[in-house]
Formats: structure tokens, C-alpha cells, sequence
């Protein structure tokens, strides 16, 4: 059994409140944990208007279907998300 985790920073320059980051940010999780079923939340940089920092995990039985879920979920983001994408992390535990 393998913990597959990404890290996504993301840019979004039109936001100017914290509501309308929350707005973003609650749609983007809210797909992630509908969709794929893993855990996510924002895990950094909560008081900054235009960067948003989501963490995303889940158990998966080996390395190659890890890297597959973190493929597909970083292909999900990209599509789905209004926010320019400026970083991603993943680790496999």
C-alpha cells in the first residue's frame, strides 16, 4: 500500500478577496474529492488573494497506479481549474 500526494501552487490574478480565492478553491476540492475520491484541501498561503495552495492524497496498492491517479488528477486541475498551475509536487510514500 503507497500514500500518493500532490502539491498544486496556483496563480489566479484576477482574485482580489479572500471570498472570491474561496470560491475557487472550494469548486476545485470539491471536484478533486468528487471525482477521484482522495482527500483535499488548501494547505498554504491561506491569506494570499491570488495563490492558492491545494494538497491532494490518497492510498493507492502500488507506485504505477499512484503515478497514474497523480497524472490524471494533474491533467483534472489543469482543465478544470481557472488558475494558472505555477508548481506541482508529488511524493509517493
Amino acid at each position: 500500500m503507497k500514500i500518493a500526494a500532490i502539491t498544486f501552487r496556483l496563480h489566479a490574478p484576477w482574485v482580489h478577496s479572500l471570498k472570491e480565492k474561496r470560491m475557487i478553491v472550494k469548486s476545485i476540492i470539491g471536484k478533486l474529492q468528487s471525482r477521484f475520491h482522495v482527500s483535499a484541501a488548501e494547505i498554504d498561503e491561506q491569506d494570499t488573494h491570488q495563490i492558492i495552495v491545494v494538497g491532494v492524497a490518497a492510498i493507492v496498492p502500488h507506485n504505477a497506479q499512484a503515478d497514474s491517479l497523480m497524472d490524471k488528477i494533474s491533467r483534472f486541475v489543469e482543465e478544470n481549474c481557472e488558475a494558472e498551475i505555477i508548481d506541482e509536487e508529488r511524493e509517493i510514500r
